[in-house]
C-alpha cells in the first residue's frame, strides 16, 4: 500500500482496501504541557504505535485526533482541554461514521492516562446501540503487563532517572515513526525528580483508576513531566533508535492479528446472544 494513514489516502484507495479487509486503528490524543517535549508528544506516541500495529494486522490508521479531555495539565498555558462528555460524544460521532464507511472492526487507543474517561464509555455505548464490539486499548496499562522488563519498570523507584530516560525515548521514538523527528527541541530538560506538588494528596488519587478519581490541576509546570536532556542532535537520534525499538517490540508482544481475530469472532458471539436474549440494549435498538 502506498501508505496506511486514512487522511493521506485517496477515496478509491480506501475503497479497494475495504473489499477484502475491515480494520482500523485509531489513536486518541491530547495537546497538553509535558516538560521539554512538544505539546502533542501524547498524541504523536499513540499515533506511532498505531501505525505499527496497522502494518502488523493489515489495518488502516486515522490521524489527527489530538485535542480531548487532558486532566490535571489543564493549568499549563498550552493545554488545549475538552470535557469527558464532548469527547464521548465527538469519538462516539466518528465511531458511527466508521461503521456506516464499513470499518467494523475498531481500535482505539491511548498512552495517555485519563483518555480511559473519554474512550470507554464510547466504546460500551457504541456496543449497545450498534451490536458491534470496538476495542479500546490502554497503552500505558499494556506497556507494564507486556512490556515490564522493556522498560525495567521494577526498578523504577531505585533509578526513576533511567525508566524516564526510556520514557523519553519511546516518546522520542514516535516522532521519529512519524516522521516528525525535527519537531523534538534539543533542550537542557527539566530532570528535576521532586515530588509533585499534589503529592500530598496521592491518598485521594489512589481511590480510583488513575485520574479517575477527583477533579484537580498541577500546581506546577513541572508536576507533568521531567524530562531527559536532550543536548544535541545525536543524543536526539540515539534516544529515537532506543524508542522505536522499544515501540516496534511492544506492538509484537501485543499480536495484533490475534486481537482483531478475537474482534470479528466477539461479533459472532454477541449476535448468538443476541438471538437467545432479544432484550439485550443491542438487540432491542437495531429493531427499532
Amino acid at each position: 500500500m502506498r501508505t496506511r494513514i486514512l487522511p493521506k489516502m485517496l477515496n478509491t484507495e480506501v475503497q479497494e482496501y475495504l473489499k477484502g479487509n475491515d480494520i482500523i486503528i485509531v489513536p486518541v490524543g491530547t495537546v497538553e504541557m509535558h516538560g521539554g517535549l512538544p505539546l502533542d508528544v501524547e498524541t504523536v506516541i499513540s499515533e506511532a504505535v498505531g501505525l505499527k500495529m496497522a502494518e502488523a494486522c493489515d489495518g488502516l490508521l486515522l490521524t489527527g485526533l489530538p485535542y480531548f479531555y487532558s486532566g490535571a495539565t489543564a493549568s499549563g498555558r498550552g493545554t488545549v482541554q475538552v470535557s469527558v462528555r464532548q469527547g464521548i460524544d465527538y469519538l462516539g460521532a466518528i465511531a458511527r461514521s466508521l461503521l456506516r464507511q464499513g470499518f467494523k472492526r475498531q481500535i482505539y487507543l491511548s498512552l495517555h492516562g485519563p483518555a480511559h474517561m473519554t474512550v470507554s464509555p464510547m466504546v460500551r455505548d457504541f456496543y449497545d446501540e450498534t451490536g458491534v464490539p470496538i476495542l479500546y486499548m490502554d497503552m500505558t496499562m499494556q506497556m507494564f503487563s507486556h512490556a515490564k522488563d522493556l522498560f525495567n519498570a521494577d526498578a523504577m523507584q531505585s533509578d526513576p532517572l533511567a525508566f524516564m530516560k526510556l520514557l523519553d525515548s519511546m516518546f522520542v521514538g514516535g516522532y521519529q515513526i512519524m516522521g516528525r523527528l525535527e519537531d523534538v527541541p534539543l533542550n537542557a530538560g527539566l530532570s528535576d525528580m521532586k515530588p509533585q506538588s499534589c503529592a500530598l494528596f496521592n491518598d485521594l488519587f489512589n481511590l480510583a483508576y488513575q485520574s479517575g478519581s477527583v477533579g484537580y490541576c498541577f500546581g506546577e509546570n513541572s508536576d507533568h513531566a521531567p524530562t531527559t536532556p536532550i543536548p544535541d542532535a545525536q543524543t536526539r537520534q540515539e534516544m529515537a533508535d532506543t524508542g522505536q525499538a522499544l515501540i516496534e517490540k511492544l506492538v509484537e508482544r501485543l499480536n495484533v492479528p490475534h486481537i482483531v481475530e478475537q474482534l470479528r469472532k466477539l461479533e459472532q458471539y454477541g449476535q448468538e446472544n443476541e438471538a437467545k436474549y432479544p432484550w439485550m440494549p443491542s438487540a432491542y435498538n437495531r429493531k427499532l
